[in-house]
């Protein structure tokens, strides 16, 4: 069973250890190294529980941790929806071929209704398949491919409505 669960500042520590192993997961496409302690240290992780519109969730098969995905809400768009991002999203490589990723993004879809981004770096290819195929699935083809002037890759855009 696949569920999501919103991430409670208590366990604030359980979600900087699992975006450790994402950034490592990440660093093929990222060029950030370690510091000085050897850590990533995800520099927005305190701003989840200090600033409105962050949405932070652990992502969990039959209770075990799985992964975890941060939602943004980046204020209205000319049509007075409110748009969502997919800040970092990240399913263990070991739950990736279950559909794991799918369900989720569906879910969070339905439950943040209104004007969706979904970015991906340049270098990363593999996300952006899957997000334009989960993408393309979840709104029967009714999105956008844009580019926009402060990100370096491609970017899904679509409305949802809460079902």
């Amino acid at each position: 069973m696949i569920t999501i669960q919103r991430v409670e500042y208590e366990e604030k520590s359980i979600l900087r250890n699992l975006l450790e192993l994402y950034q490592y997961d990440f660093s093929e496409y990222d060029p950030e190294d370690v510091n000085k302690n050897g850590l990533y240290e995800y520099k927005f992780l305190d701003h989840y529980w200090t600033e409105e519109g962050r949405h932070p969730f652990f992502i969990r098969v039959n209770a075990n941790l799985a992964g975890f995905a941060f939602v943004r809400e980046l204020g209205l768009n000319e049509d007075n929806q409110t748009i969502y991002s997919m800040a970092e999203f990240f399913v263990m490589k070991k739950y990736r071929n279950l559909k794991v990723g799918q369900y989720v993004s569906q879910e969070l879809f339905n439950m943040f209704s209104g004007f969706w981004k979904v970015a991906q770096i340049e270098a990363n290819k593999p996300s952006q398949a899957f997000w334009r195929k989960i993408i393309a699935r979840y709104t029967n083809n009714k999105y956008k491919d844009i580019r926009e002037d402060d990100w370096e890759g491609p970017i899904q855009t679509f409305s949802t409505v809460s079902r």
